[in-house]
């Protein structure tokens, strides 16, 4: 970290921690107070939101179960802080497990309906279980006390805002991490993930496990600010003020998810008094022109995108010397402000202003600095065992939609140190092939083997685990992580360390972090990209994603290495490196199954060919047998083979 990044983060905590004196009024300090209290919530449900890119609705019942944990703990047992913190963060993360174990099994609205669903049982029980929560007459707690001594209004906020540093450091460490980056790729492509040894299903849990905790802590912390808790309280649109948040403050940004809970706390008591929501909305209006005019300066975002959050304040300022009370409006105003945000800022307040100012991501920075560092790590290891043997033993397999047969009684044996091609025209079920070996589809009928143990009922992630890698027809990159990062996904199995070692920095966690660093910058060399390591993977050029992609999958350590048309749409010159490249790894010990059209780089490469058409495996043998099989020109190569 940077002086100045350290010094803005000094000024911040001080200014933090001076606030109540600064201002010496109980009601302001309790208004940021609950502003930190609601970041707490949406640091967790960011990780949700913005990186897993799942939508939750449950949030606001989670919360009320860290709330209800410390109430009912005070109030039947009188246990103390050290007490109801802990037991509403395991409470609420037991509740977050038993929700996402179902319901993160469904996807898109289903689970948003599901959580919604939860949350509304969670208040239903919260209301009708009067022997443990007072039902609708609430709880009523008063300030902890420590060691004796109740804290009054001013201590409560400090003991706040240390738990806000301590959440925010703990969260932002874990995103920086392998987890984060394990979150991260479910976003971008859940199947790439599997293929990369990321469970899908195990990281969405993870994930929402950690969120429901923060929950639970944050509910804690606002009945003790409260000093009041009651079922009304965790309800829908509560539940949605918090999502709202993460998307206009901006996902996946810490700064984010603060800016968010100041607008959902603040606006509705800006909207209550008229001068000052002029004064707001004049100051936001200057602050918005003054972005967007630097931002086309630099060419970053072209004059007619620029305009419309321009005119947008512009347009609110101008509105708000208009009205004489706010009264019959600020409903209405309320709602546009944040239809505006939604669907003007997508990337939120702060991603909007990181991109007019053309401010650089974390990762495109760290991949910077180790980009500059000297190359030093091999990039490929040895891979183990006997050359000749066989690796891959794939025996009658049936893939079956419906009625429609895509692999028929398809039998391929592939020996170890080997390149194995295996072409045929469109449709003929090359990709389909891919998918079953790798465990995307479970065949229909038939076996598949792999270095003597049969790939039967394991999951994408767990044959990646077992030294299988593969490549995607249609590139599958995480689009918003630097080159570096995508290839460190890769290296996820490389990391022992667990959520204790992230969250303090232990040195096994630094060591592992370190090593992945300068093996992925070494496999970005190796595919000739380690002077873009830093950039995002989506900016890419088509032909530098494919590289960036085996880089990826090398990552993984693979005894065999799945390439799915990596020729695809690369020029000549591309395609003669990609042929050196696919050379150099098969002299590591790596065995390859190459699916390609351009039958110049089978013919040079291949040892053994094998021909699908319509399901059927047609031909198989050396590439100049295969060539001048007269059903395999008839079927594909034509007049190719004089």
């Amino acid at each position: 970290m940077k002086a100045p990044q350290i010094a803005a983060i000094a000024v911040g905590i001080a200014l933090l921690a001076a606030f109540p004196a600064m201002v010496g009024n109980p009601y302001y300090v309790h208004l940021v107070e609950t502003i930190l209290i609601y970041a707490i919530v949406l640091f967790g449900l960011d990780i949700v939101v913005g990186y897993t890119g799942q939508v939750s609705l449950g949030h606001a019942g989670l919360f009320g179960i860290g709330a209800y944990t410390a109430g009912v703990l005070v109030m039947k047992l009188g246990a103390p802080l050290w007490v109801t913190l802990p037991a509403a963060i395991a409470v609420a993360s037991v509740f977050g497990a038993l929700l996402a174990l179902p319901a993160l099994r469904v996807t898109g609205p289903y689970l948003a309906m599901v959580t919604l669903a939860f949350g509304t049982i969670i208040q239903i029980l919260i209301n009708e279980m009067s022997f443990l929560t007072e039902g609708p007459m609430g709880i009523t707690l008063t300030k902890p006390s420590v060691f004796g001594h109740t804290m009054d209004e001013t201590e409560y906020y400090w003991l706040v805002g240390v738990l806000l540093l301590a959440s925010l450091l703990v969260v932002h460490r874990i995103l920086r991490s392998h987890l984060g980056r394990a979150f991260e790729a479910l976003r971008g492509s859940p199947v790439a993930s599997d293929c990369m040894g990321v469970s899908v299903y195990r990281y969405k849990v993870y994930a929402f496990v950690i969120s429901a905790g923060l929950a639970g802590l944050a509910g804690a912390l606002y009945a003790y600010s409260e000093q009041y808790i009651s079922p009304n309280t965790y309800n829908f649109e509560l539940t949605v003020m918090f999502l709202l948040a993460v998307i206009m403050g901006g996902r996946k940004s810490r700064i984010g998810s603060l800016l968010g809970a100041a607008i959902i706390v603040l606006l509705p008591k800006l909207l209550d008094d008229l001068a000052m929501f002029r004064t707001a909305s004049v100051a936001l209006a200057v602050i918005v022109a003054i972005a967007a005019g630097v931002a086309v300066q630099r060419g970053k975002i072209k004059p007619k995108s620029a305009a419309i959050p321009v005119i947008g304040t512009i347009a609110l300022a101008a509105v708000s010397f208009k009205l004489q009370s706010m009264t019959d409006w600020r409903l209405s105003i309320f709602g546009l402000i944040t239809l505006f945000v939604v669907y003007y800022l997508q990337d939120g307040i702060v991603g909007f202003v990181r991109g007019a100012l053309g401010l650089r991501s974390h990762a495109s920075h760290e991949a910077a600095e180790v980009a500059a560092l000297a190359p030093g790590q091999q990039a490929l290891t040895q891979a183990g065992g006997a050359t000749g043997e066989q690796l891959l033993a794939a025996s009658g397999v049936l893939m079956q939609f419906g009625g429609l047969k895509a692999l028929n009684n398809v039998d391929l044996n592939v020996r170890r140190g080997s390149i194995h091609g295996l072409i045929g025209p469109n449709g003929s079920g090359k990709s389909t092939m891919m998918n079953v070996l790798t465990g995307i589809y479970t065949p229909t009928a038939g076996s598949v083997a792999f270095a003597g143990h049969s790939l039967a009922g394991l999951s994408p992630a767990q044959i990646a685990q077992r030294g299988v890698a593969r490549t995607f027809q249609n590139v599958q990159l995480f689009g918003e992580m630097s080159a570096l990062h995508n290839v460190m996904v890769g290296l996820h199995h490389s990391f022992r360390s667990n959520l204790i070692d992230v969250a303090l920095h232990l040195p096994r966690y630094l060591r592992e972090h370190r090593a992945a660093r300068l093996r992925a910058l070494a496999l970005l060399r190796f595919v000739g990209l380690g002077e873009l390591a830093g950039e995002e993977a989506r900016n890419l050029p088509y032909g530098q994603q494919r590289l960036l992609e085996i880089a990826r999958a090398l990552a993984l350590d693979p005894q065999l290495l799945l390439l799915d048309e990596p020729a695809a749409g690369l020029t000549a010159p591309d395609i003669v490196a990609l042929r050196a490249i696919i050379q150099k790894i098969r002299e590591h010990g790596v065995t390859v199954i190459l699916i390609e059209h351009h039958m110049d780089v089978v013919m040079s490469l291949c040892d053994t060919v094998s021909v699908l058409d319509f399901g059927q495996k047609i031909a198989e043998g050396g590439p100049a047998e295969v060539q001048a099989n007269e059903k395999v020109i008839e079927a594909y190569l034509g007049g190719q083979a004089s």
